[in-house]
């Protein structure tokens, strides 16, 4: 099994994504991540999904959403055709002793701080997911508190576009 990202143009109204995670969850079809958000056009939403399938089980994927009424266009964006980024808050502990280091960390990573108390921080992240993992690998020594991930955004390189 193989990592598929897939970018879906749909129409942006309530229930669409109860649609299209049920087809997913109906057939088995596990979602590694999902973001979805609102394109320049206010009536469409633009949706980034990421499974694990084969060949033949990511065509029956592809083949699934294309009858669902509310899919305007689907694009499978492969990784060199395409920019992948993702953003992670991750909460650590950094007293006065370790805090420098953490900082000295954050600061490889281009990570921001976005809050400062007196034993956490909060650093914003911004990157392709194993620059995030590798974030996380290194902060883990510190004391995570809490992480969360928005899952894979991907946009096609170059002048491609995914128009409806």
């Amino acid at each position: 099994m193989e990592k598929h990202v897939i970018s879906i143009l749909v129409e942006n109204h309530s229930g669409v994504l109860s649609r299209i995670s049920g087809l997913f969850s109906r057939r088995g079809y596990n979602i590694d991540s999902l973001s979805v958000g609102e394109t320049e056009n206010p009536s469409i939403s633009r949706m980034t999904i990421v499974t694990k399938a084969d060949r033949q089980m990511q065509e029956q994927i592809k083949k699934q959403l294309n009858k669902l009424v509310e899919v305007i266009k689907i694009v499978e964006l492969k990784e060199q055709d395409a920019v992948y980024r993702e953003l992670a808050l991750i909460k650590v502990c950094a007293n006065q002793s370790n805090r420098a280091e953490i900082i000295e960390i954050a600061n490889i990573f281009r990570a921001h701080i976005v809050d400062v108390s007196k034993e956490v921080l909060i650093l914003e992240a911004t990157g392709d997911q194993s620059k995030i993992q590798a974030l996380t690998e290194m902060l883990q020594p510190y004391g995570i508190r809490e992480v969360i991930r928005t899952g894979l955004t991907a946009l096609q390189r170059g002048e491609k576009e995914l128009k409806n």
